[in-house]
């Protein structure tokens, strides 16, 4: 069997121990094994901070673009064995895998454009010179230059390429180094990347670095100038930001979390319009889409009371076509979740949502297609009806993370329906469909607050709109609350949370000297 080595201080290398199968989901099928037993992960860190950082440092914006691209090109070039790998060991459909793969590579073409348009500067200016006193000359500067640590990426199961590339790229962008650790349960896909990226991409000694298997004291290891940034759930979030290193460092700490994303439907929306069919399609592509295994995936269906006979049976329609079976084959729609223990979470969090409210879609005898009886973790689509009015408490509290959404009515008001949004606690995206602006307008001052990302769907954006489960690379991504707190991306804003801003003062032609030339 196929053992997963880490790629660490310049090598690849195995961990001791039996460690994990990692399986294909469909079938239970093992594909690989993978431990980081006594694996020196310390000096993982000592690498990345002595050998990749002072390497990135000495390129300019411009430079390390290029190297974004030529990571993004050699991906390509393996795109197709890439699609494979996502499809045995995610339960990936062939479309929910190029969502991952193609997602990765168009966050890294974005980051490598902006590199270029920063230009030949190693440093950044942050916003103008200003005035100090009265004389022109004595005046402040503010930089921004690049942190002398490393930043450890902590990735969830669900995107291993673009999980890996969205947090790579605006961290190699600013001219920190990487050590990326992967979910085990999904690890080929990133693995198999970074074998292409060390082969092809050209990076520096240390700029990129991969850790298979368990974290283990990796994060034991933090110093001052590092950073973390964590996709997962929000209680190892919370263990990360309590670790001694990172409280006794005042380590950077990134988290997204759980997310409990939702679509309000305005009630100007009439069946068969244009805004009605963008809604009913991407709540259809967010419960099935990859499972349902996605942060930024619809939980709760926001409907006017007089519309929701038909939402519900238009959904209920729709969702009785999915195919359900083998990724791989072709005609499924929908393969599994991505391990038993997911499956299992999954399963009890659709018995404590029924609790809340009615059953209205769900098949009790589920035979996945092309699939032996009793394998694979699959779950199928399942759809829950609140009265209007009732408390929801789990609802509006507890993420599932699998093809499961809930139909929450509501009197029609944008204010009844922030509020219920509200009570999330914090949310990644909310999508708003209506072609009302007045609603759209009170809709966004109520939801704002609580989100990282608000999605305006309308008749005017229908045949454009990737829809809200897409996250763009020059919009944040991150939420507030339960969503963790944090924010990635947003094109340049992504460098912030790897460097450092500095005031300067002093005189003015000296200031406006080194941020017009910074570092060159």
């Amino acid at each position: 069997m196929k053992t997963l080595e880490s790629y660490l201080c310049g090598r690849f290398v195995a961990g001791a121990g039996p460690g994990e199968v990692i399986v294909n989901p469909a079938t239970e099928e093992p594909l690989a094994r993978v431990s980081a037993d006594s694996l020196d992960r310390g000096a993982a860190l000592r690498f990345a901070r002595e050998q990749g950082g002072p390497a990135l440092r000495a390129l300019s914006f411009a430079q390390r673009g290029a190297l974004l691209k030529a990571a993004c090109d050699a991906i390509v070039a393996h795109r197709n064995e890439l699609l494979d790998l996502a499809v045995a060991n995610g339960g990936n459909t062939r479309g929910d895998a190029k969502f991952d793969i193609d997602g990765a590579t168009f966050t890294l073409t974005a980051y490598a454009e902006l590199g270029a348009a920063l230009g030949d500067v190693k440093v950044l200016a942050d916003g103008d010179s200003i005035a100090l006193a009265r004389s022109p000359r004595f005046a402040g500067q503010h930089l921004r230059v690049p942190r002398h640590g490393v930043a450890v990426h902590v990735n969830a199961f669900n995107f291993p390429a673009w999980g890996l590339a969205e947090k790579a790229a605006c961290a190699l962008l600013a001219g920190m180094p990487v050590v990326s650790k992967p979910a085990s349960s999904s690890a080929l896909v990133a693995h198999r990347i970074v074998e292409i990226l060390v082969e092809k991409a050209g990076l520096p000694a240390g700029a990129l670095q991969l850790l298979c298997g368990g974290a283990g004291d990796l994060l034991e290891h933090l110093g001052p100038q590092d950073v973390v940034a964590f996709t997962g759930s929000a209680e190892t979030g919370m263990k990360i930001r309590r670790m001694d290193a990172v409280i006794r460092h005042s380590v950077r700490v990134n988290v997204e979390a759980d997310s409990l994303n939702a679509a309000v439907l305005g009630p100007d929306v009439e069946p068969g319009s244009d805004s009605w069919d963008l809604f009913v399609k991407d709540v259809l592509r967010d419960m099935t889409q990859k499972a349902g295994q996605k942060c930024t995936a619809i939980r709760r269906v926001l409907v006017p009371l007089p519309l929701v006979d038909r939402v519900r049976e238009e959904l209920c329609d729709r969702l009785a076509g999915i195919v359900i079976g083998d990724p791989a084959r072709d005609g499924v729609r929908m393969g599994p979740v991505a391990t038993a223990q997911q499956h299992k979470d999954v399963r009890e969090g659709i018995d404590a949502l029924t609790r809340d409210g009615r059953l209205v879609y769900g098949v009790a005898d589920l035979k996945p297609v092309g699939v032996p009886a009793g394998k694979g973790y699959f779950v199928g689509p399942v759809l829950i009806e609140l009265e209007h009015g009732a408390e929801g408490r789990t609802v509006h509290s507890r993420e599932v993370f699998g093809p499961c959404s809930t139909l929450v009515p509501y009197a029609g008001t944008a204010a009844e329906a922030s509020e219920l949004v509200a009570r999330g606690q914090g949310g990644l995206v909310t999508s708003v469909y209506s072609d009302d602006t007045a609603f759209v307008h009170e809709a966004v001052l109520g939801l704002a607050p609580y989100h990282g990302r608000l999605f305006l769907g309308s008749a005017k954006i229908a045949e454009q709109s990737p829809g809200p489960g897409t996250v763009l690379p020059l919009l944040v991504h991150g939420g507030p609350g339960r969503a963790g707190g944090g924010e990635e991306l947003g094109g340049a804003r992504g460098l912030e949370f790897y460097t450092q801003r500095v005031a300067l003062e002093g005189s003015r032609p000296v200031l406006d000297r080194i941020a017009s030339r910074s570092g060159a």
